[in-house]
């Protein structure tokens, strides 16, 4: 699942679903992808959750892909555990 950047992802397990906007790859094995979900209807934003990979499924092929050319930094703090 090394090229899932920017594609849309189901959790096999939760059901929860949304667009790959990171992922981390880990020594020991068990990489995550970051799944950011669509907004509500009003707007508001859903929070985006880490998965470990063998969980999703990939639901489109179609990827977002973003120039960061202009302003490469990041939209979000790195998680804290």
């Amino acid at each position: 699942m090394h090229e899932v950047l920017g594609t849309k992802v189901r959790d096999r397990i939760t059901g929860f679903s949304g667009v790959v906007t990171g992922r981390v790859e880990y020594l020991t094995g068990c990489n995550q992808v970051l799944v950011s979900p669509p907004a509500k209807e009003d707007g508001s934003l859903v929070a985006a959750e880490w998965l470990d990979e063998q969980r999703l499924e990939v639901i489109s092929e179609d990827r977002i892909l973003l120039d960061n050319g202009a302003s490469p930094g990041c939209d979000r703090p790195a998680p804290r555990r």
